[in-house]
């Protein structure tokens, strides 16, 4: 359940927060006042675009925030699934935007736009004008068949997608299969070519790194000999740096017994001796063993422009080499077996087909099982909304291929009026009727579970009088499964509303601002007179407003 929602600095909202109830919440004011503002601001606390643009004028930030209290073990397994815990059973969406940077927070932890938008998939939904167009579209009518089958659909479909995975992977598969006999010749002759180069070359792991380093050597001996030959003479003990060590060790030895400090000084100099020598030692021993052959160095050479010219062509580095040799083995062999290894592909891909067309035969009959069902509902449903006469039945065509969700297009079909032949839903109805058409497919649906927030916007396009009390009362019986916040602009429905807030528009000092304040009792009779009866509030108005608010009460049994 959606709990509560601030919004600062963003369009003309200088600082609002509204705290939403369970039941009906109904939000009203005048064409203009910020109605569509406050939606705008939940879609951006669940991941719509938010730029800089929609802050307020003169603002250097803006805030939006959510709190919502998730409700049911369903939606607490499925967050965690998604790594979002809630604490003590809520949720607080954060976005701020500042300095041109957006900031996303839940529960105080940053996180992206798209844990944002499937976190908030699992706690509501919004329901405007575009998605009452989407009704048209028979990929979302499926789905509405789909998600009224519940579980048992929802499982066939997953095993049909799986089974569907595979099938493309053995068309996918089966597709390298299509050569000529000539391409097939080529590609073994270069298979083979491949392999040969690279099974000659006799390449090992860590040869190339141990050839650097011979090369390196070889290509610098004679800096090598020289510097080593030069550092021996300096520290050696004929004039260099040994025979001055050794001279100042006597001097000192002749002094030492005087004082004990020059003894140590003594020691000190021995010691740096005996390194001394031990290094003069290893530079001996390194210059007796060093030798330069120029036909080891042409070799070394040799090997490592082929080892290089192999992973120019193969691979980066020679464990690649080797593993597009393996790649290129297995598909030789391939070739080699050509008519053997299609036979197999081909008996595995039939099999898998019969598998694919049972598993979508089951779900195309639970779906009309579902279909049957569901029209039954929409028909009593509509005729609920004040469709007089009504005809509705979903029509099955089978694709001509196959798909992840099975071989089924489905049609709504639908007459309104007595004696009309039923026809595509597209082509009947009016922007009014989908609305409505809608609202009975969420009653539907409400009653069989679902989300806990559902959010109405422009639920009352196109209708009024007998038709807008029948959605008010639709509106009753879904919000006694489901929190609903519904903007609107009719008498009819906002005399329903558990919690009714007023949004206006007041000006101030030559600033404009949009306020959200919620209504008492007898505020929201006002309200609901000056929706009916306009700019001038008569007594007519309130007497027809209260009037309203009793049959309202009396018809939610309150």
């Amino acid at each position: 359940m959606l709990t509560s929602l601030y919004v600062k600095n963003l369009a003309l909202i200088d600082e609002a927060e509204v705290s939403f109830g369970s039941g009906l919440n109904i939000l009203t004011g005048e064409t203009g006042a910020g109605k569509s503002i406050l939606l705008g601001s939940i879609n951006i606390a669940l991941g719509q675009k938010f730029s800089k643009e929609m802050m307020r004028e003169g603002a250097d930030s803006a805030l939006v925030e959510l709190v919502f209290q998730v409700e049911t073990a369903e939606q607490t397994e499925r967050l965690k699934e998604l790594e979002i815990e809630p604490e003590e059973g809520q949720l607080i969406f954060t976005r701020k935007i500042k300095n041109g940077r957006t900031m996303n927070r839940i529960n105080g932890e940053a996180c992206t736009v798209a844990q944002f938008r499937q976190a908030a998939a699992l706690l509501l939904e919004i329901h405007g004008q575009h998605e009452h167009q989407s009704l048209l579209q028979r990929a979302k009518q499926l789905d509405f068949i789909d998600a009224y089958g519940g579980e048992t659909i929802s499982a066939l479909r997953v095993q049909t997608a799986a089974c569907f995975r595979t099938y493309q992977k053995l068309q996918e598969e089966l597709g390298a299969f299509r050569l000529n006999e000539a391409e097939r010749e080529r590609e073994i002759s270069y298979l083979r070519f491949a392999i040969d180069e690279i099974d000659a070359a006799g390449l090992r792991e860590g040869e190339e790194e141990q050839l650097e380093k011979q090369y390196r050597l070889m290509s610098n001996s004679r800096k090598i000999a020289e510097g080593l030959n030069l550092a021996y003479q300096f520290t050696g003990s004929d004039s260099g740096a040994g025979e001055q060590i050794s001279r100042a060790i006597r001097e000192l030895n002749a002094v030492a017994g005087y004082d004990e400090e020059i003894a140590g000084m003594e020691q000190t100099l021995t010691d740096a001796e005996s390194v001394l020598e031990d290094f003069n030692r290893a530079v001996s021993s390194y210059l007796d063993a060093f030798t330069f052959s120029e036909e080891e160095f042409r070799q070394t050479e040799e090997r490592l422009d082929l080892i290089r010219s192999l992973q120019t062509k193969y691979g980066r580095t020679t464990a690649d080499v080797l593993a597009y040799r393996e790649e290129q083995a297995v598909r030789l062999d391939t070739l080699l077996h050509f008519a053997e290894k299609k036979a197999e592909l081909e008996q595995a891909l039939a099999k898998k087909e019969k598998e694919l067309a049972s598993f979508s035969g089951r779900l195309t009959a639970a779906r009309k099982k579902a279909a049957e069902a569901f029209s039954g509902e929409l028909r009593a449903a509509l005729l609920e909304l004040n469709f007089l006469s009504n005809e509705f039945s979903i029509q099955f065509e089978t694709a001509d291929h196959y798909g992840a969700d099975g071989t089924d297009l489905v049609t709504w079909m639908i007459s309104t009026n007595p004696g009309e032949p039923l026809r595509p839903l597209s082509d009947v109805a009016s922007g009014g009727e989908l609305s409505r058409i809608m609202l009975a497919i969420r009653t539907i649906m409400a009653e069989r579970g679902g989300r806990g927030t559902l959010i109405f916007d422009e639920i009352d396009t196109g209708i009024s009088g007998r038709t807008a009390q029948m959605v008010s009362e639709k509106m009753a019986r879904i919000a006694g499964h489901h929190q609903v916040i519904c903007i609107t602009h009719l008498a009819q429905i906002a005399a329903m509303a558990d919690q009714h807030f007023l949004i206006e528009k007041q000006a101030e000092g030559g600033v404009t601002r949009t306020q959200i304040r919620e209504l008492d009792a007898e505020d929201s009779v006002i309200e609901l007179a000056r929706i009916l009866g306009g700019a001038a509030i008569t007594e007519a108005a309130m007497e027809n407003a209260r009037e309203m608010k009793r049959m309202a009460a009396e018809y939610r049994g309150k």
